[in-house]
């Protein structure tokens, strides 16, 4: 029997090519996935299975290449190139496009979910608007994958957010330029392909990120301190854009989505697995990993109250809609 596979013909992407095959035609239809971080990362590890379960499934119908490190697009360009048809799916971390949205942020609203089974609750609360959100602008969700939770990196002690104050932090959101301004820090926009370089160079000394990008950049070689204070757990959201999946032969699409399921559960163990060894990592690598003062807890859960409220008024109904969801979980 034979069977066709639609090629894509919308926003003008790369036709699938006619393959001959012992006697029968199979179209086959290329995908690039663009994502930020290291070969050697988790969620391009991740992405890496993802992509191939996809080819197994399909029996090499649909084939995606992932491209990690910003070789294809910068971080913040990603989301836009896939919109716009110049990749067909992407990676992000979804809070940096919080300015388009507010609902793209209300992962990295600190304190509000601090550990990976609240985080796991708070995207459940969450996902239904995210997607109507992202529907609107062309794109479909496929998965998320979390990063570990965010402490604070110095090369100094740090007894209350007093001490936070005048440091050049690294900003990559909304929250983080926010966290800078209520602590009287310094912020400087750093996407985490370019951070090696802004942490050797001196451009930031002091900032709040998770234990993965802290192995991933070799922090140690520039920092010292590391405060564990699990502020919150962020998400990469790995999506198509809309037309593309939809130009899929239906059981191609069944492929993609199973595959993704997949891989949504096989990050969110990951995250929990790789933590632990982040955390070890950067101990051996001398790097001072400590709890923080009830002083710092205490400063950093008033910046977190602010920011709740922050976000709160931003987001409108559709944030009182996720937060009451939450609670309620």
């Amino acid at each position: 029997m034979m069977m066709h596979f639609k090629a894509i013909t919308r926003v003008g992407l790369t036709a699938a090519a006619l393959i001959a095959c012992a006697g029968s035609a199979l179209a086959q239809t290329a995908w690039v996935l663009p994502s930020a971080y290291p070969p050697a990362n988790y969620h391009v590890e991740n992405l890496m299975q993802f992509s191939k379960d996809v080819e197994t499934a399909t029996n090499g119908a649909l084939k995606i290449t992932v491209h990690p490190s910003a070789a294809l697009f910068k971080a913040p360009d990603i989301k836009r190139a896939v919109q716009t048809g110049q990749a067909q799916a992407g990676e992000v971390l979804i809070s940096l496009h919080e300015n388009e949205n507010p609902v793209f942020g209300i992962d990295v609203v600190p304190f509000l979910a601090t550990s990976f089974d609240r985080a796991k609750k708070l995207w459940e609360a969450s996902k239904p608007t995210v997607e109507k959100a992202l529907d609107a602008q062309g794109l479909k969700l496929l998965y998320s994958t979390p990063w570990p939770p965010q402490g604070i990196y110095t090369k100094k002690d740090v007894n209350s957010t007093a001490d936070l104050k005048g440091l050049k932090w690294r900003a990559y959101n909304v929250g983080t330029s926010r966290i800078a301004e209520l602590v009287g820090a310094q912020p400087v926009t750093v996407q985490a392909a370019e951070l090696p370089q802004a942490l050797a160079t001196g451009v930031v000394d002091g900032l709040m990120t998770s234990s993965a990008t802290g192995v991933d950049s070799k922090i140690w070689e520039s920092l010292t301190h590391y405060y564990d204070t699990q502020a919150w757990i962020p998400k990469n959201i790995i999506f198509v854009n809309k037309a593309v999946f939809e130009a899929l032969d239906p059981a191609v699409q069944k492929a993609v989505a199973d595959a993704a399921a997949a891989a949504e559960t096989r990050g969110w163990s990951l995250a929990v697995e790789k933590t632990k060894s982040y955390m070890d990592t950067l101990k051996q690598n001398g790097m001072q990993v400590i709890e923080p003062s009830d002083e710092l807890k205490k400063g950093l859960a008033d910046v977190g109250s602010k920011l709740t409220e922050d976000w709160s008024k931003k987001a409108g109904a559709d944030g009182a809609a996720i937060l009451d969801a939450y609670k309620k979980m």
